[in-house]
Order: C-alpha cells, then sequence, then structure tokens
C-alpha cells in the first residue's frame, strides 16, 4: 500500500483568482467552506465567467476576512490587483474597479441558493456557432488533436455553468499529486509547471511515480474525517497556457499534456461524508 500524504490545502475565495493555503479545514459536501464563493459575472454578454473569459482574473488574488458560517456562505473577501492594490467585495466601487483591471464590464457576486436556476444558467452560443471549433478554444486543443471526452462529466452541466448553489467547475475538489507535476516538469523543461496554473484544493505525496491518480478514478477515500469518491481525471484547459504573475503565456503547456497524459492533471473528487482534513493526513484509498 503506498503512503499517501495530504501536502497542501489550498482555498480560492474568488472563481478563478489566486487563493491561499490553509493548514486545516472542513470539507462540506460542496468542498472547502469558503472556496469559490464568489464569482464574476459578464454584464455583457452575460453569464458566470472565470479565466477562461476573463485571464486577468488569474493575476488577481483573493482572501476571505472572517470564515463561512451557514448563515453568510460568501463573507467578505479582499481582491488584490495584479499593481498590488486592493478592494473588497462590499466596496462600492468593487465592479468599476474590477471592471477596469479587467477591461470589459463585470460585476461581483456571492453564492446565491441553488434554486435560484436563472442565475446558473449556461448562456448558450449564437445560432451557427461552430461548437467544435468553439470546444477547441476552451480545452486549448490543436485541430490535430482528440477533445476530451465531455461525456464524463455530469449531465446538468450542458444547462449551467456550475452545479448550482457553487461556483465550481464540475465537482467540489481537484486532487493532484506532486509526482504528476514533477513528472511533466522533468519531462517538459521548457515549460513550467507551477503550480499555480493548475490550481488543486489538495495537493498529495505519494511514493508512486509518473500520474498515481489517475489509477484512482471510481474509488472512494478517507482523508481525515472526510471521506471521497474520486471522479474523473481532470481534462486541462486554455486556463493553464495563460500569463499571470511571473508566468509566461505558454500554449506549449498544453501541447506537453495532450502527449504526455491525453491532456489530463489531477483528479476531480466528491465529499461523500463531510469531515475536518489537515496537512500531514494520510489518504486511504479503501
Amino acid at each position: 500500500m503506498s503512503n499517501i500524504e495530504l501536502k497542501t490545502i489550498y482555498r480560492y475565495p474568488v472563481k478563478s483568482m489566486g487563493g491561499h493555503t490553509m493548514a486545516s479545514t472542513a470539507l462540506s459536501e460542496k468542498g472547502i467552506l469558503g472556496d469559490r464563493c464568489w464569482t464574476v459575472k459578464d454584464e455583457v454578454r452575460g453569464g458566470i465567467k472565470g479565466g477562461k473569459r476573463f485571464p486577468e482574473l488569474m493575476g488577481m488574488a483573493a482572501e476571505l476576512l472572517a470564515d463561512p458560517s451557514a448563515n453568510d456562505h460568501s463573507p467578505t473577501a479582499r481582491i488584490t490587483f495584479a499593481d498590488g492594490s486592493t478592494v473588497e467585495t462590499g466596496d462600492a466601487d468593487a465592479n468599476d474597479r474590477l471592471t477596469e483591471a479587467i477591461g470589459a464590464s463585470v460585476s461581483l457576486w456571492p453564492l446565491l441558493p441553488e434554486d435560484q436556476l436563472e442565475h446558473y444558467q449556461r448562456i448558450p452560443p449564437p445560432e451557427g456557432v461552430d461548437m467544435d471549433a468553439v470546444w477547441r478554444e476552451v480545452f486549448a486543443r490543436t485541430p490535430d488533436e482528440p477533445l476530451p471526452d465531455l461525456s464524463v462529466f455530469p449531465e446538468f452541466l450542458i444547462a449551467y455553468e456550475s452545479p448550482p448553489g457553487t461556483y465550481f467547475d464540475a465537482f467540489p475538489l481537484l486532487i493532484m499529486s506532486e509526482s504528476s507535476l514533477a513528472t511533466m516538469q522533468t519531462t517538459s523543461e521548457a515549460s513550467q509547471f507551477d503550480v499555480r496554473r493548475f490550481r488543486p484544493n489538495l495537493v498529495i505525496d505519494t511514493d508512486q511515480d509518473g500520474f498515481p491518480e489517475d489509477a484512482w478514478v471510481g474509488r472512494e477515500a478517507r482523508l481525515g474525517k472526510a471521506r471521497l469518491k474520486l471522479e474523473i481525471t481532470c481534462p486541462r484547459c486554455v486556463m493553464t497556457t495563460h500569463a499571470f504573475g511571473e508566468l509566461p503565456k505558454d500554449p506549449k503547456i498544453m501541447r506537453q499534456l495532450v502527449q504526455r497524459n491525453n491532456g489530463n492533471l489531477g483528479l476531480y473528487a466528491s465529499v461523500l461524508v463531510p469531515g475536518q482534513v489537515s496537512v500531514g493526513d494520510r489518504l486511504e484509498l479503501l
């Protein structure tokens, strides 16, 4: 049995912005409390949007000023812009400041109840749009590369940008092994496979080489006081290639991921039994 240990916990208070590490956290059925508890909406095209639409978000970072509670799922977050200036989500000029930084009209939104379906609805593309071209742009695939199998995602994502009541893409947790990241970096020295490009929630250390988490799909696991379902490998998208901070724009990231691991890196998971998890906890495959 491999030794699999939780090394780092990341929380991202605003969808597609940088986040921060945590020593310990409660996992609910919706993942880490306070993770993706704010989002940006496109005031021109409509809909919840992230770094695929607005890559400028990836150069910003956010931290919560209070812990989430049963009465406040989206406490105030402080956003730090790429130039070091800050704004809080409750400030009167927050939307204007964010609009100016992105260069497009946007607004900040907290989590809304899951029955407010219109808020989470996916805006359909204009009639006649080439959807193959759209998906190739989203997943940064060239014409000769295969698209990921979208049938593995929950069917409701056809209608909604995120699972209603949440702002994560498909599943509440993204797990990544240090081995997978090291494998890509070792074989792809021309690119920077920095963990910030891939935005995991839980980074684990294992004594296996290669891409060990790929073999765990469909299994359950115990981590701390929580029990997880390891759902699907994570097909990577154009966000991994964007420039932010000192990281350059790098389309080769996706070329190398497709060549080495079918464009996947990391593993989506859901929470079967909520509970507390801490750095140093062992992940036990069941």
